[in-house]
């Protein structure tokens, strides 16, 4: 594809989904507007995933996609963009380009290689994070990784005191519990049985649909352990990232955005596995990846509600001890 840097150019990013997609495109709206001089950087998004990119300061406009696509494909016709960078390549996607016409690249998604390794265990896939891979699609305007987390920017100074009680407003463990599907999830007496052992404060984050599966693993674990599930906002949970100690969490966006701070993760795997989905702790120091090696796994690209095989052994038959001494351990 030819380019013409003479000019300043005018280009939008397209995700429209998920939470954890969403926030690993932003290194490439940083280095679009970082390396292209002048350039002006748009990102188009559901609404539901606005907030990633409210305060980003490398992006110029967000648009959001509307009810009806034909109303977001007039408003994209309306920006005169020069490029258009497809992170998603779905079909809403690629409706939008043919209609608007614009010189585009496109993610390359790899469906039958990934079913290859789901079904048959043949692993040829490209072994890229998929930041790399979003990174790819900006290659040919000479658009580099520059090595850098991703972003996310918090919208209000919080006070934790206003958020947590007094007992973990410092020296604090953060526990994500939440997942979007079950087999992505550790059960909830094994939470109990890492979090009784770990020697700091542990506040468990997640949303609402986890609340009662929080408020179970504190009672059994006593003053030690506060369930913020459901209590507090997203954005407010990733503040409270941002003052923690060290974090665990399973596959899900709020462990995703926990890579934008410099703080530890456990990232921990089920029924997925990172190298399926080309994810993991992205530019993050003192990460571990956490999940053991089964003939079962991965079962799923993206989780299911329940173990096909009823033993759950992908998340029963990870090591307690492995996620208590990444814990209790100095940084």
């Amino acid at each position: 594809m030819k380019t013409n840097l003479k000019k300043p150019l005018k280009i939008l990013v397209i995700r429209l989904s998920s939470m954890g997609d969403v926030i690993y495109t932003t290194p490439v709206v940083r280095c679009l507007k970082l390396q292209l001089p002048g350039a002006e950087i748009h990102f188009l998004t559901k609404p539901l995933f606005k907030y990633i990119y409210e305060g980003n300061p490398y992006l110029d406009k967000l648009l959001l996609l509307h009810e009806n696509l034909n109303d977001t494909i007039n408003e994209i016709k309306a920006e005169n963009y020069d490029y258009l960078i497809d992170l998603h390549n779905n079909l809403r996607t690629s409706i939008i380009k043919f209609k608007t016409g614009i010189p585009a690249s496109t993610l390359i998604k790899h469906p039958i290689k990934k079913w290859l390794y789901l079904k048959l265990r043949w692993n040829l896939l490209p072994g890229k994070h998929i930041v790399e891979q979003y990174l790819g699609t900006v290659l040919f305007l000479g658009v580099k990784n520059d090595g850098q987390p991703i972003n996310y920017y918090v919208k209000q100074p919080y006070n934790l005191a206003g958020l947590l009680p007094v007992s973990h407003q410092k020296n604090f463990v953060v526990f994500i519990i939440g997942a979007t599907h079950f087999t992505k999830r550790m059960p909830n007496e094994k939470v109990i049985s890492i979090c009784k052992r770990i020697d700091l404060p542990v506040v468990l984050l997640g949303g609402k649909d986890v609340e009662a599966n929080g408020d179970e693993i504190a009672s059994f674990t006593g003053k030690n352990i506060y369930n913020a599930c459901g209590k507090i906002s997203l954005d407010q949970s990733v503040f409270i990232l941002t003052k923690a100690e060290k974090i665990i969490g399973f596959d899900t966006g709020l462990t995703h955005i926990a890579e934008a701070f410099a703080v530890p993760i456990a990232s921990v795997w089920g029924s997925t596995v990172p190298e399926l989905v080309g994810v993991w702790p992205y530019q993050t120091k003192n990460a571990e990846v956490v999940g053991v090696d089964l003939y079962c796994r991965p079962c799923s690209k993206y989780g299911l509600e329940k173990c096909p095989l009823g033993h759950f052994k992908c998340m029963h038959d990870i090591s307690d001890e492995q996620l208590i001494n990444f814990a209790n351990t100095s940084s």
